[in-house]
């Protein structure tokens, strides 16, 4: 019997395995931050954010892990490639806003065109919020990596959340919101949204990114072994 060939990627694409699932996992969080962004939480009729608030921060995390294991080239084409997925994301969803459904499901379909119906001005926000955020956040975490000299993984992964957040926040707010809240609104949901972000990162976030990093650090290590 004619024995059957190897397949010659087979070991490129499992040695590739921790960066497709990260990279699947990072677009995942964005999207569903963006989704969940619908859902506005309020505290005591005072602290208002939106439900994405709160997963966000684990985009950045995984947007750490691809740049301290595989660099900020690779980082930077994994961010442009989630810009893509959202803006098909948003193209997807809003041909099925503007397709018709039948009568008997009207509660159904007005909850979705609720959900979807997206205002412009606060799509375009969060595209150039993420697209700042995220590359500036990658590649600030490379260069404090080279001047630590690969040492202290938190400074890298909080010191760049810093600028990334800020570079997030303002641009997002000012899109979204700048002409319909006054100053002092916009001055709060920004410092409210920046504050959040940095400490679920800081208090969540970074614990993840070690236990991740390391991980995937033992994987690589162990698949060249046996290679």
């Amino acid at each position: 019997m004619d024995k059957v060939s190897e397949n010659p990627f087979k070991n490129r694409a499992r040695g590739n395995m921790p960066l497709i699932v990260i990279t699947a996992l990072f677009i995942t969080c964005y999207l569903v931050s963006n989704i969940m962004a619908v859902k506005v939480i309020g505290f005591f009729d005072l602290f208002y954010f939106d439900a994405g608030t709160i997963t966000f921060p684990f985009a950045y995390m995984l947007g750490d892990v691809l740049t301290e294991i595989w660099g900020y080239k690779t980082a930077r084409n994994v961010i442009l490639t989630t810009l893509l997925c959202n803006i098909l994301l948003v193209v997807c969803t809003q041909i099925g806003v503007w397709l018709p459904s039948p009568n008997y499901l009207d509660e159904t379909a007005n909850a979705y065109n609720h959900i979807f119906s997206y205002v412009p001005r606060i799509v375009i926000g969060s595209l150039v919020g993420f697209l700042l955020g995220e590359l500036s956040n990658a590649w600030l975490m490379e260069r404090i990596k080279r001047g630590t000299k690969g040492r202290f993984l938190w400074v890298r992964t909080i010191g760049s959340s810093v600028v990334g957040y800020m570079f997030d926040t303002i641009p997002f707010v000012l899109i979204a919101f700048l002409g319909t809240l006054t100053v002092r609104d916009l001055l709060l949901m920004i410092a409210l949204q920046y504050f959040m972000k940095l400490g679920i990162e800081a208090l969540f976030g970074t614990p993840m990114a070690y236990a991740v990093i390391l991980t995937l650090k033992r994987y690589i290590l162990k698949e060249r072994h046996n290679g």
